[in-house]
């Protein structure tokens, strides 16, 4: 037991009783316990947030080349359609 609980302990015993304050005691450790296992399924490591950068990365990476693909496309068809205009005339 922790300084905390030994504490809680001593002041439940005087109110609750010996057995009483030692299942009390055991029941708030094992639900402490049982919340910071769960928190610890949520939070986010420092290598989950890595990997989640570099993925974010690569996909504006593959978005930024498809936008300057179109975007030249767009320019082409563009030129196109000017010199056909420029020379329908």
């Amino acid at each position: 037991m922790m300084v905390s609980e030994i504490q809680l302990y001593n002041i439940l015993k005087m109110k609750l009783g010996e057995k009483e304050a030692e299942t009390l005691v055991q029941f708030v450790d094992a639900k402490l316990n049982e919340n910071n296992e769960q928190n610890l399924k949520i939070i986010a490591t420092r290598e989950d947030i890595a990997n989640l950068k570099g993925e974010l990365l690569t996909k504006l990476a593959e978005n930024k080349v498809d936008m300057v693909k179109w975007v030249f496309a767009t320019f082409f068809a563009m030129m196109l359609a000017i010199i056909g205009l420029y020379f329908k005339s």
